[in-house]
C-alpha cells in the first residue's frame, strides 16, 4: 500500500504521522488510527496497509510526538517479556502526560487534518486504536460525535468510574471493545456491558478467548493469530456497516 509520511499542525507544535492508502486512486473513508504504548513502528504500517487494502485511508499519528519524532525511543525488533518493563519504564511517563486535555487537543487537530485530505471522502470517519490508543480513540470519539460514525478499542482501557471516566453517554458513534481475557474478567466485562447497554451505546464488547494485552501486536510475545483474525472478523464489518467506501 502506499505510505504517505505527513507532519500535523497541532496546538503544541507538528505532531509527525503516516496515512496508509489504497492502491486504486479517488477518494476514500477516513479512519484515525491510534497505536498502542509502543508507539510507530513496522508492526502499525504493516496493520494500516492492512485495513487500506480494504478501501480505507488511514491516519497513523505519533502519539509521543512532544517528545520527538517516531521511534521516541530506540526498540527492539521484537518485543520479549524480558523487554517489556525497561521499555515500559521508559514510555510509562510519556504515556501518563497524555491528559484528557492533551488527548481532545490533539484529536481535534488529528480529525481536521484527516478530513481535510484530498483523498478523504466527505461523510463520517472511524476511529480504532490499541491499548492505550484504544483509550484514546474512544475520548475521541465520544467529543466527536458528529464526523465519527464508528469506534473500535482492541485490549485498550475503558473507564466508566473516577474523575477521568468516559462519558458513555456521548458516544454516537457505533462501538466494539475487543478485551483481552487477562485484562477483564467475565464479572467486569458485565459491569461494563450494562453501563453501555444504560447509556444507549450501539455497541458490542468482548473478551477474546485465551488472550493477553497485547494480542493484536505481531512484534511481541503477546500476539495471538486467531485473535488478530478476530479483531479483523469485527473491525470491518463495522466500518462496512458505517462508512461508505468510494
Amino acid at each position: 500500500m502506499p505510505i504517505k509520511t505527513l507532519r500535523i499542525p497541532t496546538e503544541d507544535g507538528l505532531a509527525d504521522a503516516f496515512a496508509a492508502l489504497p492502491v486504486h486512486g479517488g477518494r476514500h473513508p477516513g479512519v484515525l488510527m491510534y497505536p498502542d504504548g509502543f508507539g510507530v513502528r513496522p508492526v502499525l504500517r504493516e496493520m494500516a496497509g492492512e485495513l487500506a487494502g480494504h478501501g480505507y485511508y488511514v491516519l497513523v499519528p505519533n502519539l509521543f510526538y512532544r517528545h520527538g519524532p517516531a521511534p521516541v525511543i530506540t526498540l527492539p525488533g521484537h518485543i520479549g517479556e524480558a523487554d517489556r518493563p525497561a521499555i515500559m519504564a521508559r514510555l510509562m511517563p510519556l504515556i501518563q502526560e497524555h491528559t484528557t486535555e492533551r488527548v481532545l487537543s490533539d484529536a481535534n487537530a488529528y480529525l481536521d487534518f484527516l478530513t481535510a485530505q484530498p483523498e478523504v471522502s466527505a461523510g463520517p470517519v472511524a476511529v480504532t486504536g490499541y491499548c492505550i490508543g484504544g483509550l484514546l480513540a474512544m475520548r475521541t470519539a465520544a467529543a466527536h460525535s458528529g464526523p465519527v460514525a464508528a469506534v473500535a478499542s482492541f485490549h485498550g482501557p475503558v473507564i466508566i468510574d473516577g474523575p477521568d471516566r468516559l462519558h458513555l453517554s456521548q458516544l454516537a458513534a457505533r462501538v466494539h471493545l475487543g478485551h483481552a481475557a487477562t485484562d477483564m474478567t467475565p464479572e467486569a466485562l458485565g459491569e461494563l456491558n450494562h453501563a453501555l447497554d444504560a447509556a444507549g451505546v450501539d455497541h458490542t464488547s468482548e473478551i477474546y478467548p485465551g488472550t493477553v494485552h497485547g494480542f493484536t501486536m505481531s512484534d511481541t510475545d503477546a500476539f495471538n493469530p486467531s485473535a488478530m483474525q478476530l479483531h479483523w472478523d469485527r473491525l470491518l464489518p463495522l466500518l462496512g456497516r458505517t462508512l461508505a467506501r468510494g
